[in-house]
């Protein structure tokens, strides 16, 4: 009898240590948010965001001055105010006092292993883009830069050497984020892989390649509108399947909660041909569009040796001979807007819905092509379009819409760096591309046209030259005005458009889709992911 009451005893408190682990496990999932990334994080240190996998975990963990909220306004981040002189050279940044680095041995001097942050911080960091040993990439956002210095512990000024109306911008960017230099001071400390940021969420765990794990940072500074702490989350998890058809299988099957952006291995199966949510997933899924401000297009080289793409008559002509709309419709199942604007897209204040470009005019182009026949005596131009393997069904819808206005356009298909290889060196004429805003101001686009930008050193990469375009890209620096800055970027615009050395497609559309179970995470027109307000209700 005692035997058995003994058996008995261990089966009850088995079972209820077992469904104590299943509950609490259940807890767990509740307060962890889980997605793929398809590319793999080559680095946690800021200095090195430049790719959309880094910069996305960089949002995470670390802060600086200034930030974007959803419509792009700049905010306070680190910095609770700042003025700016009236020349728009001087600025002056007044800091919190109240932001903790995350918890770290590094600080040994400090018996809570952490410190507030400094104005040194910043100078600290800022230097960190310009050494040549460090080699950032970001070093680029400091070349409009006379000096910087930390005045005091809570005030760092910057003096730039001419106005730069978009620098406030330039400063959000995760390059300009703070980091600790007692970090730095440890010879074998590896930031790269064991950053110390200010951010929401610290770094927990990461195996290359494989996974990655963030803490809730319990120091954190921000707080909601009720007054509770942010982030609401207690951990992020990332895994790193490269193939994206994988990726959203996992998130089909309920085991991440989020996927960001469409792919063609899996856009027909979640969405319709009008871009509305498949019927099998409205139950479980929510989907987030807006506007992303990536403009996709199609470029000529203006100074290459193809003599056909050298004629503003084909140039206009390609820009006519098709349909927007049903590219945008059919091949993107309706996951973006014509590019009938110019190249600035929707989504920045100074995008003009008004201002017309190219829209479809079959019987145009075919008469622009016939004046360039007849002109020239070329009866059969040559024209080759270079482009990568993902967007072959655009460029094959291209080439047939094309021959229908009496032009006969090859395709020549390259992997992705050998692609971006050839148009910075010029040995392509005409090629599919994209630009993705770096900063949330128009000359961030507008600078593709610059005569002083020609690529490879800069990002001209169509060698566009234009007198007129350049004295109004130089008179846009000297303007402090937004309103009247904007009219200059649309009078750039426009010259782009009637000179036509690149064929706006579309302007591309964010596209996020989560489980039901998930609320805040929001979406911006540069596609930042930001999980401080994202919460999890149980399933």
């Amino acid at each position: 009898m005692k035997s058995t009451i003994h058996y008995i005893s261990i089966f009850w408190i088995t079972l209820t240590l077992y469904s104590c682990g299943k509950r609490a496990e259940e807890n767990r999932d509740n307060e962890v948010f889980r997605f793929n990334q398809d590319a793999n994080v080559s680095s946690l240190d800021p200095a090195f965001a430049k790719s959309q996998d880094n910069i996305w975990m960089c949002n995470q963990l670390y802060n600086g001055l200034v930030q974007l909220d959803d419509s792009l306004n700049i905010k306070p981040d680190l910095a609770k105010s700042w003025t700016i002189s009236e020349d728009g050279k001087n600025y002056s940044f007044n800091l919190r006092k109240d932001v903790f680095f995350h918890k770290n041995g590094v600080f040994a001097n400090s018996k809570d292993s952490t410190r507030t942050v400094n104005a040194p911080d910043f100078e600290y960091s800022f230097n960190r883009l310009l050494d040549e040993k460090i080699a950032s990439p970001g070093g680029w956002i400091m070349q409009n830069v006379e000096n910087f210095k930390a005045k005091n512990d809570s005030v760092f000024e910057i003096q730039l050497k001419k106005p730069f109306p978009a620098f406030l911008g330039l400063l959000s960017m995760k390059y300009a984020s703070v980091v600790p230099k007692e970090a730095f001071a440890i010879s074998d400390y590896d930031f790269r892989t064991r950053p110390i940021g200010t951010g929401p969420f610290q770094f927990k765990l990461w195996e290359e390649n494989v996974k990655l794990v963030l803490r809730k940072n319990p120091l954190y500074f921000e707080k909601d509108e009720n007054g509770q702490q942010l982030p609401y989350l207690e951990a992020v998890a990332v895994t790193f399947l490269p193939d994206k058809q994988s990726g959203f299988l996992l998130f089909a099957q309920g085991k991440i909660d989020f996927v960001s952006g469409l792919h063609p291995s899996y856009k027909d199966e979640i969405l319709t041909q009008s871009g509305q949510l498949q019927e099998k997933y409205k139950n479980d899924v929510t989907m987030i569009t807006g506007p992303y401000l990536n403009t996709e297009y199609l470029g000529f080289r203006m100074d290459g040796k193809d003599k056909a793409v050298l004629d503003k008559r084909i140039r206009q002509a390609m820009n006519y001979g098709f349909d927007r709309q049903k590219l945008v419709t059919y091949l993107r199942n309706g996951m973006g807007t014509p590019a009938i604007n110019g190249m600035i897209p929707a989504g920045l204040p100074s995008f003009d819905a008004s201002k017309t470009g190219y829209d479809y005019n079959i019987q145009k182009a075919r008469e622009l092509v016939a004046a360039y026949k007849k002109a020239t005596g070329d009866s059969n131009p040559k024209i080759a379009l270079s482009t990568n393997a993902t967007y072959l069904d655009i460029s094959e819808y291209l080439q047939r819409e094309w021959k229908k206005i009496g032009l006969d356009v090859a395709i020549d298909v390259n992997p992705p760096a050998t692609l971006r290889q050839a148009i910075a060196t010029g040995k392509v004429s005409f090629f599919r591309a994209s630009w993705i805003a770096d900063y949330p101001d128009a000359e961030n686009y507008l600078s593709l046209f610059y005569s002083k930008n020609f690529a490879p050193n800069g990002p001209n990469y169509t060698h566009f030259k234009n007198e007129e375009f350049d004295k109004l890209y130089e008179q846009a620096f000297l303007e402090t005005d937004n309103a009247k800055r904007f009219e200059l970027y649309q009078k750039m615009d426009a010259l782009v458009i009637k000179e036509a050395p690149v064929i706006p497609l579309f302007y591309d559309k964010v596209a996020r889709f989560t489980r039901k179970n998930v609320t805040g995470l929001g979406i911006n027109p540069l596609n930042m992911l930001d999980l401080r307000r994202v919460k999890k209700s149980k399933t």
